[in-house]
């Protein structure tokens, strides 16, 4: 980092403490933003747990450094308090691979099932959903539903692992995750060549014959709590790279390499400390959900968090 990249990230620092305190808000990131965004947050962690954080705690308003539909979950959580999100251009490929009306028709050709949606979508998907699902919980939701026949949308490869799991009939999304699709079985293969003592670790989100390879299949909250328990000195991670930095901050006794260079997500980069200086600054990009859509959304959500995992 030049000394003038420096002097900036810092004078950026200190107007977002400044501004934090004077707006009692909290800020949360994403365990694939940048460092220098993880470094800043309040809470960094998966998307979910992230807004059930910002809804248990006392601040007003929510600065929520990740994409589009996080930022609607937070919203949803807490319908009284602020939401803003730094770059309102950053989406999510695999949510925006459905909508309202196509799932709408997909439930006509299926009219008796249940349908689970991840929670990597938008809060009109989740409204026309019976229930969601993190890729922490999936399969006990899966499972505890009294339907046979599930619609599983959107993301095609977290159902087909969830398949691997169940003996319900699964009825898939054509929906992936673009960065996590780019992770090939030989790229594992290569990486188990380079790196032998190290253990696997992917996120579900990849394909069927990535995860076949690896040693654990978890989502980024569980890889952050077996880097921390595991034995092993050495990981291999198949997930955004912006986890790795979590982790070797976070253990740095241990070595973690990515799986891949491809694994780079270009909307999670998008949010910088200036920018979330300015959103804080200017309370500026707002987001919010209509109140017939958050009602039906939150109660998808809800039936999600009375299932036991």
């Amino acid at each position: 980092m030049s000394q003038e990249q420096y002097r900036d990230d810092q004078f950026h620092i200190g107007k977002i403490n400044r501004l934090r305190e004077e707006r009692n808000a909290i800020i949360l990131a994403h365990n694939y933003q940048r460092g220098e965004v993880q470094d800043i947050a309040d809470f960094a962690g998966d998307s979910l747990d992230l807004s059930r954080k910002a809804a248990r705690a006392d601040a007003e308003v929510i600065v929520f450094c990740g994409v589009h539909f996080m930022a609607e979950s937070a919203a949803i959580l807490s319908p009284h308090k602020t939401v803003l999100i730094p770059v309102p251009e950053a989406g999510c490929p695999l949510a925006d691979m459905i909508t309202p009306g196509k799932l709408r028709e997909m439930k006509k050709k299926y009219p008796t099932a249940s349908v689970v949606c991840y929670v990597n979508s938008s809060a009109q998907v989740k409204a026309e959903s019976d229930i969601c699902c993190t890729s922490t919980n999936a399969i006990q939701v899966v499972n505890s539903l009294k339907d046979n026949q599930i619609i599983f949308v959107p993301d095609e490869n977290l159902g087909r692992y969830v398949a691997t799991q169940t003996d319900r009939e699964l009825i898939f999304w054509k929906g992936f995750c673009p960065t996590h699709y780019r992770v090939l079985p030989e790229d594992i293969l290569k990486a188990k060549e380079k790196h032998p003592r190290a253990k696997v670790v992917v996120h579900p989100e990849c394909r069927l014959g990535v995860i076949m390879l690896a040693d654990e299949v978890l989502s980024t909250g569980g890889i952050v709590k077996f880097a921390r328990s595991t034995d092993a000195t050495e990981v291999i991670i198949g997930t955004e790279m912006g986890l790795v930095y979590r982790l070797q901050k976070e253990n740095p006794h241990k070595k973690f390499y990515l799986a891949t260079e491809k694994l780079i997500c270009p909307d999670m980069k998008l949010t910088t400390l200036e920018k979330v200086a300015s959103a804080l600054e200017q309370m500026k990009h707002l987001v919010s959900v209509p109140d017939e859509v958050q009602s039906r959304a939150r109660r998808a959500l809800d039936r999600m968090l009375e299932v036991k995992v």
